[in-house]
């Protein structure tokens, strides 16, 4: 059954400050060379969902330059294809505050489609998913709504949404609460949804007095038939700084990289860019890191993931750090749990260094 793409692309903006103070978490660079809005198109396009709708918001103009007309992912269509959705498209003036919100803004876009499903993603999740699985057990429960869930253990303060399911996985009790501890079924920010069935609810929000469709809609259990999917394989979410660094580490495993962007032939495609090739010189000493086209390394570059353009001078030396696109080492600097961001440039002789649990971040354009 055809089904539309609904991408959120800044709802966790606030989780990650640091990284999206200049662009969309959907644009957050990830892995080398992809963004994180990468996982959420291939993952719509490798199901066979041809029509990706992606909601924005503020601060996207990075992700317009990325997303283009959607070519990269075989989305440059005359019918369908990929829609960029700004913030003002309806008669509403302020901008959305909740993905409601978000989707209320689009009702003139849901109107005019005509797909009978609606698959949305949030930009948080770094995972390979075959959306068909979900929407095939949509449609054979008769349901409402299917959440998408990973079950974790969940040990932190951060606010989680959990699922209590029975044996037919359909939802009997939903949680959002910041004191969840132990094993859970945690909400992977995926779901499908009957087209017509959410039009009702943006008709009725308000008189039913709808504002969030986490804590108004998923949490209505016995008026709603919602069923739960479970997530296999990698699945990471990222909700703040550490967690970015920690999911980014974890590429160092060759494993861990095979399963995330290849995966029985599902890959996770990027816009590309014709760059000059790496340069190592004789004096270059790289270890178990990504390094992507571009790069000048004169110096050591150890368990690290190194972004296009960055130039790492002799006698410098890196570990397990992330320096996006562009950044710059002096000589005989070194730094250690390190994310600079675009256009870093450390001068020589500095010495920078965070720790696994804390790791340091140097700004945009931050001379240092």
């Amino acid at each position: 059954m055809k089904a539309l793409g609904i991408i959120f692309s800044n709802i966790h903006d606030k989780e990650i400050k640091t990284l999206t103070q200049h662009r969309t978490l959907a644009s957050v660079p990830f892995g080398g060379r992809y963004r994180l809005i990468d996982f959420a198109l291939s993952n719509m396009v490798n199901s066979g969902i041809n029509k990706v709708g992606i909601i924005t918001k503020e601060h996207y103009q990075s992700l317009m330059d990325h997303v283009g007309n959607g070519k990269a992912w075989d989305l440059a269509r005359k019918n369908g294809g990929l829609i960029l959705l700004p913030p003002f498209a309806a008669e509403q003036t302020d901008l959305y505050k909740s993905r409601f919100e978000a989707i209320c803004h689009i009702e003139k876009f849901l109107l005019k489609s005509e797909e009978p499903l609606v698959v949305m993603s949030d930009c948080d999740n770094v995972c390979n998913v075959d959306f068909n699985g979900l929407i095939t057990e949509h449609i054979k429960a008769n349901a409402d709504i299917s959440v998408a869930y990973s079950r974790k253990n969940l040990d932190d303060k951060k606010e989680h949404i959990a699922f209590t399911i029975d044996k037919q996985n359909r939802v009997v009790k939903t949680e959002k609460s910041t004191k969840l501890k132990g094993e859970h079924n945690v909400y992977a920010h995926m779901l499908v949804i009957g087209r017509r069935f959410l039009l009702d609810i943006i008709a009725n929000a308000k008189e039913e007095g709808t504002s969030s469709f986490s804590g108004d809609i998923l949490t209505q259990t016995s008026k709603y038939r919602i069923f739960a999917y479970e997530v296999s394989g990698f699945y990471s979410q990222i909700d703040d700084l550490l967690s970015y660094y920690k999911i980014s580490m974890q590429l160092m495993d060759k494993d861990t990289r095979q399963h995330l962007f290849y995966n029985n032939g599902f890959n996770i495609y990027t816009k590309l860019k014709d760059s000059a090739p790496l340069v190592t010189t004789d004096t270059a000493n790289v270890k178990n890191s990504l390094i992507a086209d571009g790069c000048i390394i004169e110096g050591e570059v150890e368990n690290s993931i190194l972004f296009r353009g960055c130039r790492i001078a002799k006698g410098a030396k890196i570990t397990n750090s992330i320096l996006f696109q562009d950044t710059s080492v002096g000589q005989n600097s070194t730094l250690n749990c390190v994310i600079t961001d675009k256009e870093a440039v450390i001068l020589d002789k500095r010495h920078l260094s965070g720790h696994e649990t804390y790791p340091q971040y140097i700004a945009r354009c931050t001379v240092i």
